[in-house]
């Protein structure tokens, strides 16, 4: 599919003057509040397109979208027309109003992972008067179902009908919520991984400013393997995600075999420990994120505990590696009240150095939150979804500045979900 322009429709501009007028009165950050301060002070915000989602159309208004309500990261598919496209997005947002770029992220496995998969199913082996739960349960619309004619040769007098359509592969990310719907179990689970090789030269070249590792802790060669597969590319980034669920008892130790794994090649240690507003961008930080029950945000209010209690238990251990903490996995417009009520929401701590010895540094700079920030994956593309859908319906796919007023919309709904972080107070209250 091909990339959208990023040229704004003349038409359009006097309709953007209500976009801009609405993220000067919010008060976005500017380019002088960069995403590394905003992991300091626990209001970092990362959009979660999907590590399998590769419509490159959503991608790119969604990256736009988002831009404009200041999230601080972008997570995609390691995919060179995914990052395009959200890079596409980005500088089309800064076209609109000049706002300092997020960082763009690409999501890489070690191993099997959920996060890493696609539904699968032959559409003619469906009973035509199946009732399609598969269809309706889909979050992402992946899945297309209607009658059409058998390709095959009739002989009687009547060509039999068959369902036609199936899954829209780049548009389903692997939430699994079809499979187990299926009446017929005709649905199939297909999985790969993300060549090492491959994402090496994707970070490479501009446009990606960091990687997620998604991992399960368990096998420390995969880890090591995938790790080493990168080679001098991890010069190239500014910010290193793993992800890996919770484990139990052997968590904290999983993390520290992954961080010993890393370490020698990560540069600016220290400054992960203490980061402080005047780090280059260029320097490499480490992140840890709390991953709760995964792509599960848009089915509501419990779909977050997993993530908090995870946050609670991780916040406790004194003996974790260096690295940010980030809630992942279920977070949707409840977490952050989740977040205050266990104590955790932009709270505290003093740096800690490898040894594990507090920094002799003036107290304001020794402070960072606790909890640095939160990504928000499938709700976050709900809430803007059902704009993106409603201006397809009337004028097909098309960049959303085209259509001011759906921009403007879609910009209102990303805005109350990352204000929640943010704390825009001229847009919503942050108590």
């Amino acid at each position: 599919m091909a990339l959208i322009s990023v040229r704004v429709n003349p038409r359009s501009n006097k309709g953007l003057d209500n976009v801009r007028n609405l993220v000067k009165t919010v008060g976005i950050p500017s380019v002088t509040s960069s995403p590394l301060e905003s992991l300091r002070k626990g209001n970092w915000v990362k959009l979660i397109c999907g590590a399998s989602f590769e419509d490159v159309v959503d991608i790119r208004n969604l990256s736009l979208v988002y831009t404009l309500a200041g999230v601080d990261c972008i997570d995609c598919a390691a995919d060179g027309a995914v990052t395009s496209a959200v890079n596409d997005g980005i500088e089309a947002a800064i076209g609109i109003v000049g706002l300092r770029r997020p960082w763009v992220m690409i999501s890489v496995n070690d191993d099997e992972d959920l996060h890493f998969r696609k539904a699968e199913f032959d559409p003619e082996d469906c009973p035509l008067d199946c009732s399609r739960p598969c269809e309706v349960v889909c979050p992402a619309g992946a899945i297309v179902l209607k009658e059409g004619v058998s390709t095959e040769v009739s002989y009687g007098a009547n060509t039999p009908g068959v369902l036609k359509g199936g899954v829209i592969t780049e548009r389903c990310y692997g939430c699994g919520r079809c499979f187990p719907v299926c009446p017929y179990d005709k649905i199939k689970v297909v999985t790969y991984k993300r060549d090492a090789t491959a994402t090496a030269d994707l970070i490479k070249r501009n446009g990606v400013d960091a990687l997620e590792i998604h991992t399960s802790g368990r096998q420390a060669s995969l880890f090591k393997e995938l790790w080493d597969g990168l080679g001098d590319s991890v010069a190239y980034l500014r910010l290193v995600a793993v992800s890996l669920p919770n484990a139990g008892d052997s968590t904290i130790s999983s993390m520290n075999t992954m961080y010993s794994v890393m370490q020698p090649h990560l540069r600016c240690f220290n400054l992960w420990q203490f980061p402080c507003l005047s780090i280059h961008l260029s320097n490499l930080v480490h992140e840890l994120k709390l991953d709760g029950r995964p792509m599960s945000g848009d089915i509501g209010r419990g779909a977050t505990r997993e993530s908090l209690a995870f946050a609670v238990q991780l916040a406790a251990v004194k003996d974790r590696p260096p690295g940010f903490l980030q809630l992942a996995g279920g977070t949707n417009a409840h977490t952050v009240d989740g977040l205050k009520k266990r104590g955790l929401f932009q709270t505290t701590t003093i740096n800690e150095n490898s040894k594990g010895e507090k920094q002799m540094v003036d107290s304001s700079s020794s402070l960072q939150a606790l909890i640095s920030g939160v990504a928000y994956g499938g709700y976050a593309r709900k809430i803007v979804g059902r704009v993106f859908n409603s201006m397809q319906s009337q004028h097909g796919v098309a960049p959303i500045e085209d259509y001011p007023d759906h921009l403007l919309e879609a910009l209102r709904e990303a805005l109350t979900l990352v204000g929640t972080v943010k704390c825009y107070d001229q847009f919503l209250s942050c108590r």
